[in-house]
């Protein structure tokens, strides 16, 4: 049975790659203690596993879907990385490019002192930064450098040993240095500066702003002597300056008609308000009755996603949208920023930017009447663009193979870089054609996670004989080195955060988690500042670190080779 296996494996190896997945995959979603070890990690282990059985799989497999990980990431950050580099988001990326050069710099000294080869050395610095797009334009640099068959086997076994050994301090040691040490090192009390930086956009303020999303909707009944009645809708909505509150519909008689603003409210009418509890408490406190009307409650729950893309509301802060008479009867309940989706604070002063999508909850009119002006509704249709995919990573792929030799080293972005580009522009572009390139949520998550997933079970079981090797002749040095090459550049970033660039103390934990691309840290320092304010500093150095590091795994083969 056994031997009908290995055989088996030997002459399929696609099922090989397959199994590997299926095992390595759920592996890494173990958690004990908050901590895992990641899809990523235990894929390429078990890879290394089944790899003793020396199976042969072609890298052309790994490189196809590898392909289609880079365009996705790409995809993912372009519009978010653009607008940093073109906007007011540039000091966050400039920050967060110095701190990629940093980890650069990191590895090579770290890998010149160590008197490591391309392979160890750019393992050890996708590892160590967990930058596992890094590793694949490694390996794909590697086996572009002329060297013969065996060198590059034994080159990228090396790369894939070094990745292994260092990737999980990597990761623990990254979310330990910033949520833990961070702090500590800058002198920070987190919840307070959280607290003042939310007071200072109007958290504490006008609850008018904050009725965005704290809201209810109740339906009452006005008496003769309740004292809307006689008044407009316009009126009855201005009465408390501190308060928001919106009429939706009046039920007259046998007539269900929608509230404007010079609507005369009469006796007898029964009316659907939204606003604060308390307000509406208030409000109606006297000469009204509240009464159970499922059809004048009927707003959907659930909410509509609208993406900004207009250049007229980027910038503007929820407040100057709160008083914009287009969102009148709409109520804001989340705003996601940036290719991760990360939830920002729903605050007066928040800015929404171009790219963010906005849920927002009300009557499908009034959204339908917000869309056109603000953006588009992100009904994101379940047919993917195949065609503008392809062509785009052909693309890319064509741009990136060409080399050019400077004082005698050969520079080129390779197939992968030039993926990744491609996937950058194309992400861009549907962000500003809405008609271009629809990629669906769940096709760029396929892509993301099996497309990497493929491409690191294929690197393990070709590198596999040669782990073991590698463990016996490295040991434990390769492992503290790979401790030097996380841990010194995520202290220079914290430093230079806070003394250099000077970023908010709720800021500037945010900034490194996404400098350093670690987006487990941002949760972390969310749960510790009980607030969300750290991710407004987290999205913009999140997609230019994603995109610089790893095209730094093209840059660190060609400065060891």
């Amino acid at each position: 049975m056994l031997h009908w296996m290995l055989t088996t494996l030997r002459s399929n190896p696609e099922i090989a790659v397959f199994l590997t997945v299926a095992i390595g995959y759920p592996l890494g979603k173990i958690e004990y203690r908050g901590f895992s070890l990641g899809s990523v990690t235990t894929t390429l282990l078990v890879g290394i596993l089944v790899g003793q059985l020396d199976i042969a799989v072609s890298h052309d497999l790994a490189m196809v879907f590898f392909l289609l990980f880079l365009f996705a990431v790409g995809y993912g950050v372009g519009p978010q990385f653009v607008r940093a580099l073109a906007q007011d988001g540039a000091k966050q990326a400039l920050f967060a490019t110095v701190v990629s050069v940093v980890f650069v710099a990191t590895a090579y000294i770290v890998a010149r002192v160590a008197g490591y080869d391309a392979g160890y050395g750019s393992g050890l610095f996708a590892g160590a930064s967990t930058v596992s797009a890094a590793l694949g334009l490694s390996t794909n640099t590697i086996q572009g450098l002329g060297l013969s068959l065996e060198q590059t086997r034994s080159m990228v076994g090396a790369l894939s040993t070094a990745f292994a050994m260092t990737y999980i301090y990597g990761t623990v040691g990254s979310i330990f240095i910033i949520c833990q040490i961070g702090p500590r090192l800058l002198r920070i009390d987190l919840p307070s500066a959280c607290r003042s930086y939310e007071t200072r956009l109007g958290g504490l303020g006008d609850p008018a702003d904050t009725s965005w999303h704290h809201f209810i909707i109740r339906a009452y009944h006005l008496s003769d002597n309740a004292p809307q009645v006689g008044k407009t809708v316009a009126q009855v909505e201005d009465s408390l300056p501190h308060s928001r509150v919106f009429f939706d519909r009046i039920r007259r008689a046998d007539q269900m008609i929608d509230a404007h603003e010079d609507t005369v409210l009469q006796a007898g009418d029964t009316v659907s308000v939204a606003g604060a509890r308390g307000t509406l408490g208030m409000l109606f406190s006297r000469g009204s009755e509240e009464v159970e009307d499922p059809e004048m409650l009927d707003v959907p729950a659930g909410g509509t996603d609208v993406v900004v893309t207009k250049r007229a509301y980027d910038g503007k802060t929820l407040s100057d949208l709160a008083h914009d008479p287009l969102t009148h009867g709409l109520f804001l309940v989340r705003i996601r920023r940036g290719a991760s989706g990360t939830d920002i604070p729903v605050l007066p002063q928040t800015q929404i930017h171009r790219g963010d999508v906005l849920t927002v909850i009300g009557r499908p009119q009034r959204i339908r009447a917000v869309l056109g002006v603000i953006g588009r509704a992100d009904f994101s249709t379940t047919e993917t663009d195949v065609t503008a995919i392809f062509l785009a990573i052909a693309l890319g792929a064509l741009i990136g193979i060409p080399i050019v030799t400077v004082a005698g080293v050969p520079l080129t972005l390779s197939m992968a870089g030039g993926v990744l580009i491609a996937g950058i522009a194309a992400g861009w572009q549907r962000f500003v054609y809405p008609a271009f390139g629809n990629v669906p949520p769940q096709v760029t998550w396929f892509m993301n996670v099996v497309g990497l997933n493929i491409f690191i079970a294929v690197i393990g079981i070709t590198s596999g004989p040669s782990f073991v090797a590698g463990v016996q002749q490295m040991g434990l040095s390769l492992f503290l080195w790979g401790m030097a090459v996380t841990t010194i550049p995520i202290i220079i970033a914290l430093l230079i955060g806070k003394y250099i660039f000077r970023f908010d103390d709720a800021l500037v934990l945010g900034c490194c988690a996404g400098a350093c691309i670690s987006t487990p840290s941002l949760g972390m320092i969310a749960s510790q500042a009980h607030s969300k304010v750290p991710a407004l500093g987290y999205t913009v150095p999140y997609a230019v670190s994603n995109t610089l590091l790893t095209i730094g795994g093209i840059v660190i083969v060609l400065l060891l080779q």
